[in-house]
């Protein structure tokens, strides 16, 4: 029988305060917005058509896939007031209507993953999808439970994993776990993921964990098959600031090179508590090659004032052409879509020696 390590924790954390103690100077607390083309998808833009309700409070933080010129948008959607309990859904419109903004409205949008587990009881969250032999891989938050010795339930936030099929079906569905000579460890907090590099079951990816209250971005080996990330093949990535109280992974990878990848990243600012966001790019086993210092930040009313004030979140990050699509959620109700040249970001990102 495997139980629940805190051996794993305390290796957990000695890696990740060694990391901050010597990482320390790679950002500056600089804010270069370079998205000047700004699209706002609002929730009264939907209707969803597979629910008695059709229309949501909220409708935000979605990951993003392009096919064949169709975005597929994958929102995270709130419909009640008092629980906050989310799920998400699927909508499609063209990009060049969508860059454009002509593309017709309300957006039929049809929910595909609310929760069923005891893990996911509060709700599944802000996803990140990877397309995989014509299926999609799609990591997200699961909000929930999880019953402990005594029947205690304790409140966690697990790295939830569901595979779809090409008609966006749920063919299976549950959590990683770390796991290591035997043990199992789960952090009170494991989201913010992304896929590298997928081999058959096996898949290098971004993580974020909170470890002993310490949010930060980490890298990771992991079995798809068996949803287990391998304990020793954890290690830190990018850290905090003096200014920042944390730091997560924003987006899917997107592969610019046969060994290097870009994703988007935020932190949270002590100033004002804003989410502020940037770039890096990594390699296939998830080392930082080249970072940049906050590069797309909330501006103006309907970005910056919702249910969480001064966000811009996660978590679709597409390539179209010589374009670079952003699109996140803002200010924990609506949709905003942010587009710059690629060549724009890239200049802006400094490299790391090691």
């Amino acid at each position: 029988m495997r139980r629940y390590s805190r051996e794993i924790e305390e290796s957990l954390d000695r890696r990740q305060r060694e990391f901050l103690s010597s990482e320390k100077g790679l950002r500056k607390p600089i804010t270069e917005d370079i998205f000047e083309k700004r699209i706002l998808i609002s929730p009264e833009d939907l209707r969803v058509v597979n629910y008695r309700r059709s229309r949501p409070s909220a409708a935000f933080n979605p990951a993003a896939l392009l096919r064949d010129n169709i975005l597929y948008i994958y929102p995270r959607l709130i419909f009640d007031y008092y629980k906050y309990t989310s799920s998400i859904a699927l909508f499609r419109v063209n990009v060049e209507e969508l860059l454009n903004e002509v593309f017709e409205k309300p957006l039929e949008t049809r929910i595909i993953l609310w929760p069923r587990e005891l893990w996911e009881f509060l709700g599944t969250e802000d996803p990140r999808a990877t397309p995989v032999d014509g299926r999609i891989y799609m990591l997200y938050t699961g909000k929930g439970y999880h019953l402990e010795e005594g029947d205690e339930l304790k409140y966690r936030d697990v790295l939830g994993f569901v595979e779809l099929s090409p008609l966006n079906e749920v063919l299976r569905k549950g959590f990683f776990k770390i796991v290591q000579e035997g043990d199992v460890y789960l952090s009170d907090s494991q989201k913010d993921s992304a896929f590298l590099k997928i081999d058959s079951s096996k898949a290098t990816m971004l993580t974020r964990l909170m470890v002993r209250n310490i949010k930060i971005c980490w890298r990771a080996c992991a079995s798809i098959r068996d949803l287990e990330i391998y304990g020793d093949t954890l290690e830190p990535v990018l850290g905090l600031e003096d200014w920042e109280f944390k730091t997560g992974w924003s987006t899917n990878a997107i592969e610019l090179s046969s060994n290097e990848y870009l994703v988007g990243w935020h932190a949270v600012v002590k100033s004002d508590l804003s989410y502020r966001n940037g770039f890096a790019i990594v390699n296939d086993q998830g080392e930082l090659l080249a970072v940049s210092n906050y590069l797309l930040a909330p501006k103006g009313l309907e970005e910056e004032y919702g249910d969480r004030a001064l966000v811009i979140f996660g978590d679709g990050l597409v390539k179209y052409g010589e374009l670079l699509i952003w699109i996140g959620g803002i200010s924990d109700y609506a949709i905003g879509v942010f587009v710059t040249e690629l060549d724009r970001v890239l200049e802006k990102l400094k490299w790391v020696s090691r």
